[in-house]
This record gives C-alpha cells, sequence and structure tokens, in this order.
C-alpha cells in the first residue's frame, strides 16, 4: 500500500450511476473507465437480452431467461430492475451493497428508470451522471453505423431517446460525449472530487487525534 493509500480517510464506497439514451456512448465510457479509472469496478447486470457480438458472460451481463430474472426480482435480490425495448435488465442487490459497505466504488451502466430506483433507495450513496450526444444527429449516426437494427427499430430509438434526454435535470452530472477521452477524463475529474467530500467519512473518523 502506497503513503497516499495511507493517508486516504475511511469512507463509504460510491455508487456511480451513468445513464444515457441508447448510442450516447455510455457502455463505451463506463467499460473504458473501469480500466482508466483506479478504485473503481464495474457492476454486472442480468439481462434477458441475446448476447451482442464481443459481450461476454459474466463481463458485461448476466445472460438470463425471463423465468431466472422472474425469481431473482420475486425474491429481492435486486436494486433495481427495468423493462427496455423488449427485454429486462436488472442490478444485484448484494454485490452492490457489499462494494459500498467495504468503500469500494462502483459504475453501473442503467438507464433512468433503474437510476431513479437506485437513487431512491441509496440517497446517500449514490451519485448520478447523464450522458448526451453532441447532437441528435450524431446520435443517429452512431445507431446506423451499429448496422444491428431495422429502420423501424432505429426510428423507435431515437423518439425514446428524445424523451430520454428530457429527464438529465435530474442528475447530479451531465457529460457531452464528443470524444471518447474526453469524457472519460470528465468521468474520472467526477469520481475524485465525489471522493473527498467530507460527508462521506466514516463516523468513526478523528483527524488529528492519536
Amino acid at each position: 500500500m502506497s503513503k497516499r493509500d495511507d493517508l486516504s480517510p475511511p469512507r463509504r464506497g460510491i455508487i456511480f450511476i451513468l445513464s444515457a439514451p441508447s448510442g450516447a456512448g455510455k457502455t463505451t465510457i463506463s467499460r473504458a473507465a473501469v480500466k482508466a479509472i483506479a478504485g473503481i469496478e464495474a457492476s454486472v447486470s442480468l439481462t434477458t437480452r441475446k448476447p451482442r457480438g464481443g459481450e461476454t458472460e459474466g463481463v458485461d451481463y448476466r445472460f438470463v431467461s425471463e423465468e431466472e430474472f422472474r425469481r431473482n426480482l420475486d425474491s429481492g435480490e435486486l436494486a433495481e430492475w427495468a423493462r427496455v425495448f423488449e427485454s429486462s435488465y436488472g442490478t444485484p442487490r448484494a454485490p452492490l451493497e457489499n462494494a459500498v459497505a467495504a468503500g469500494r466504488d462502483i459504475l453501473l451502466d442503467i438507464d433512468i428508470q433503474g437510476a431513479r430506483q437506485i437513487r431512491d433507495k441509496y440517497r446517500d450513496d449514490a451519485v448520478t451522471i447523464f450522458v448526451l450526444p453532441p447532437s441528435f444527429t450524431e446520435l443517429e449516426e452512431r445507431l446506423r453505423r451499429r448496422g444491428t437494427e431495422d429502420e423501424t427499430k432505429i426510428q423507435h430509438r431515437l423518439n425514446r431517446a428524445r424523451e430520454e434526454a428530457e429527464a438529465y435535470p435530474e442528475y447530479d452530472y451531465l457529460i457531452i460525449n464528443d470524444e471518447v477521452n474526453d469524457s472519460i477524463a470528465r468521468l474520472e475529474a467526477i469520481v475524485k472530487a465525489e471522493r473527498l467530500k467530507v460527508a462521506r467519512l466514516r463516523n468513526h473518523f478523528a483527524p488529528w487525534k492519536n
């Protein structure tokens, strides 16, 4: 452990929530941020949708059936859940709460519905960040470059994106994702600032006392 780590006051972990309209780039940012920002780990969500190209079970998502998802939901094992584009998504409760209790920071890549649930349940521990593209023209181009959906689904996503963009005032921070490395740098600045907040220190921390 470095001298700098020794001087870090004890605190609870922070839940960093990243939300955005589909195609704004939040998943790209979150994956890169976990590698680039020291001391932050990714939350692995459950989903009932099929894996996309390049996605890995247990790393990007846990891919489950509708029945298994419902069992997790009914047993209270999910901290939040949402139905998005005909698929269900949810955040397991235990890894989230264990990280916070142990003073570890965790990054959630979740939609607006889920973000609201987490914010309400973990108000003192959650920090919300909204990501927007530079323009909706750019958003449309990104969705079309994916090449994974037909025109009807693209238009559906664009219409939903316009609705979702109106939610950004609910969030603590806003990142305009023009260039991914710049967006990661802004996210890292947010993480560092939040870690220094006095309100996050554990009650027993007493500086200058032997």
